[in-house]
């Protein structure tokens, strides 16, 4: 997709993310935030309208699409170009926000378990898609944290064969998520992160989501608005265990961080 690790910008338009200054609720807040991230050197959008933070509340389909839409309009009018996800499991929203409302990629949290359609309608849309893992919902995620063989070989193992399935549907744009946060526990984020470079095997570019993460606050014991420099130190390490994508809410600091590193390998 790029020739160096690329920086996606997070926007949510919920109420209720884990970072509360990542939420936007109004179209002004939704164009200011996406001009800013412009500026400050994203690569591509990430739209959210339903907040997967362990526990979330289930938001209804409507209100999730009504939320996107508010999102991607704002957005397209201050960065046109830049290229669009918007972060839905549901496959209705993810059509409607591809075929009606100008976005580029679908992201989806559950990596199809949670809309048995999205395989099928992200082959019919021929567009990229974020393949993350996840067991469970939001709401019950943190309870299904069991990897008999290791949460890496289990994380893989689960990701394997939804890469064969929608290869056989035609689609081969896809990212993959390890997933942190989601159904993992502490020490298993640290590992999957320790070994991320495992991930190579599956083909396919690999998008890290640590960005102010309970892995940083819970073990540092700070709040999510106190974690950036945190952060930045496992941006770091995963670009060099070979991440492609950074998801976060703060581009400067980890654009930052990608060109640091792409002067370091190039000395």
């Amino acid at each position: 997709m790029f020739d160096r690790p690329a920086v996606m910008a997070i926007i949510n338009v919920t109420p209720d993310s884990f970072y509360d200054q990542s939420r936007n609720l109004t179209s002004n807040h939704i164009a200011e935030s996406a001009r800013r991230a412009v500026d400050e050197g994203a690569d591509i959008i990430d739209i959210g309208g339903y907040s997967s933070r362990p526990g979330a509340d289930n938001v209804a389909e409507d209100e999730e699409l009504d939320r996107l839409a508010r999102g991607l309009e704002a957005v397209r009018k201050v960065a046109p170009s830049i290229p669009v996800s918007v972060d839905t499991f549901r496959s209705e929203v993810a059509r409607k926000c591809i075929s009606e409302l100008g976005a580029d990629i679908i992201n989806d949290i559950s990596g199809g378990n949670l809309d048995q359609e999205m395989f099928d309608t992200v082959a019919a849309l021929r567009v990229p898609y974020i393949l993350m893992h996840m067991h469970g919902t939001p709401e019950t995620m943190q309870s299904m944290t069991d990897y008999p063989q290791g949460v890496t070989a289990g994380v893989i193992a689960e990701l394997a064969p939804k890469l064969e399935k929608l290869a056989l549907l035609g689609v081969n744009d896809v990212i993959v998520d390890p997933g942190f946060g989601f159904a993992k526990t502490l020490e298993q984020n640290y590992r999957l992160l320790h070994d991320l470079e495992a991930f190579a095997m599956l083909g396919r570019p690999v998008l890290v989501g640590v960005s102010r993460k309970s892995m940083v606050t819970r073990l540092l014991g700070i709040k999510p608005e106190d974690a950036l420099n945190a952060t930045t130190v496992l941006n770091t390490i995963a670009i060099e265990r070979g991440a492609s994508i950074l998801r976060v809410h703060d581009v400067r600091a980890a654009r930052e961080t990608v060109h640091i590193i792409s002067c370091l390998h190039n000395a």
